[in-house]
């Protein structure tokens, strides 16, 4: 292949998972110390984010919004390499079935059938092959590291297209040999993967099918070659993502000014909602009094990150500062909830019926399956979670007649099955179980972001957790490493939003400070 002269699998994946945690851990939190009153008013934050002065408002040139959009389109891209293992380009296709598909059949096919028109003629007209295994050429060419010199002779000489068209006027080009001599080529400079499509080349004897299958051939050695440089570039990118995607997002802020308004909305609800709840504790009996609340800056900013949990990604928008991760976190907030219902059928399910499961720890094992894959695509608008969880009350009422059976025991009553699938079903509308669960798993997420983003254990797992454990701490892990490695990039902005939402301004104002809305 023309990766280091080696083939490689383009399913190979060049950075361990130490590389991955190393990475994450390499990310430091915003501590108190640094956001203490002394940074704050010192210059250290991002000067776009600086106090607004008295001149008018800069008017925004067209090519300032494009810069601006071109700086979004190659951070988010290259933020996608540094932290998606997975990240790869696959090949384009168009709807089978689509006009633009339907289109660009019938284009292709009259070509190809132009070409084996001219080929069949006699004497055979060239001229269109001749073009064709000159972009052949080209291709692979640019397949060709800067040290394959001698193979890059060979392929010039072989398809020197003068040479050819030399020999086809003399009636003496060798079409087919051509072809022999470039799938010999493509199958030293592949990927393995394509080893398979290289033998079917072979054994393919209609010369146009033959030249059409090798474009096909090309275009996927392309794309692996943007893989493979993909992966060959990540390890870079992960040392230098932290710098680079704060340099491209202070571009981005000096184009457009407004860039950082959502994020600034999105930090103010948390200072307010934290000044909300320190003022009903000061109202309290016994509490001291104080004229001014002093609010932590971190755990302002953990209380941001925390309502991202909770968000509504369909209709509510994202803070600018995590747009490169948006996906990540509804996906993440998905597979949440999926969790917390999971927890709340168990602890229903062993609260009605656990004196008669007890010990049984397989088929809390198999309800949980169960109950995974009836909740399959719960946060889909089309999903109904009443009839899920009936299903699941069903299930689970036949699973733990089983058990009982097989145990020699009587099976549940048939006034003790309607209430435990009455109580399942009673998640869909709100039920006390849940909101014990949800506040819960709010206690272990925001334990994992008070924890050193370089510490590896993570904290005891809260009562009737249990059965979501393992799950739990996949999530949390991945959670908190998308929050340390944002604090890391975007913490000089979050450092000036906070001074100036926190502390004094020169004319003696505070921020606003309403009371939360529900």
């Amino acid at each position: 292949m023309p990766f280091n002269d080696e083939k490689r699998s383009v399913n190979d994946d060049p950075t361990s998972d130490s590389d991955s945690s190393r990475m994450s851990e390499s990310t430091a939190s915003l501590s108190d110390y640094e956001c203490s009153r002394q940074s704050f008013t010192s210059d250290s934050s991002s000067k776009s984010s600086s106090p607004a002065s008295t001149s008018p408002p800069r008017v925004v040139t067209f090519d300032e919004v494009m810069a601006a959009a071109r700086n979004i389109s190659n951070m988010t891209l290259a933020h996608e390499i540094a932290v998606n293992e997975n990240f790869h380009i696959k090949q384009g296709a168009l709807p089978e079935n689509s006009l633009a598909g339907r289109v660009k059949h019938i284009v292709h096919q009259a070509f190809w059938d132009h070409l084996e028109a001219e080929l069949n003629e006699d004497p055979p007209e060239y001229e269109h092959a001749i073009k064709l295994f000159e972009e052949i050429r080209e291709t692979l060419l640019s397949f060709l590291t800067p040290g394959g010199n001698r193979l890059r002779t060979q392929i010039s000489e072989v398809l020197d297209t003068d040479l050819i068209r030399q020999q086809a006027e003399h009636h003496a080009v060798d079409i087919q040999g051509l072809a022999n001599y470039v799938i010999s080529t493509m199958g030293k400079l592949c990927a393995p993967v394509r080893d398979d499509d290289i033998k079917e080349l072979k054994a393919t004897g209609n010369i146009v099918e033959l030249l059409r299958q090798i474009f096909h051939v090309l275009d996927l050695m392309k794309i692996d070659m943007v893989n493979f440089t993909i992966k060959s570039l990540r390890p870079h990118l992960q040392r230098q993502l932290v710098d680079y995607e704060r340099t491209k997002f202070q571009e981005i802020l000096e184009e457009t000014p407004s860039a950082l308004d959502v994020t600034k909305e999105w930090i103010k609800e948390s200072v307010n909602e934290e000044l909300f709840s320190l003022s009903e504790n000061a109202s309290s009996p016994g509490a001291e009094s104080s004229s001014r609340p002093n609010l932590s800056p971190t755990t302002v900013l953990n209380n941001s990150y925390l309502k991202l949990l909770q968000w509504d990604y369909r209709k509510k928008e994202l803070p600018e500062t995590l747009m490169t991760d948006g996906s990540r976190l509804q996906e993440l907030t998905e597979r949440l909830n999926q969790l917390k219902v999971i927890a709340c059928l168990s602890l229903i399910t062993t609260n009605m019926v656990g004196t008669l499961i007890e010990g049984l720890p397989e088929l809390s094992d198999r309800l949980k399956r169960i109950s995974t894959v009836l909740l399959e695509g719960m946060n889909k608008e089309t999903f109904n979670l009443q009839e899920a969880l009936n299903s699941v009350g069903l299930q689970t009422c036949v699973e733990v007649n089983k058990s009982l059976a097989e145990r020699g025991l009587s099976t549940l009553s048939p006034e003790i099955q309607a209430n435990l699938i009455g109580q399942l079903s009673s998640i869909a509308e709100g039920n006390p179980i849940c909101s014990l669960i949800d506040k819960r798993i709010h206690l272990y997420m925001k334990s994992l972001l008070g924890l050193p983003s370089h510490q590896k254990c993570m904290p005891p797992i809260p009562g009737g957790l249990n059965v979501i454990q393992s799950e739990l701490e996949t999530l949390g892990s991945q959670y908190a490493n998308i929050v340390n490695l944002n604090k890391q990039v975007y913490g000089p902005f979050y450092a000036n939003i906070l001074r100036k939402l926190l502390f004094l301004e020169e004319g003696g104002r505070t921020a606003d400070t309403d009371s939360p809305s529900n």
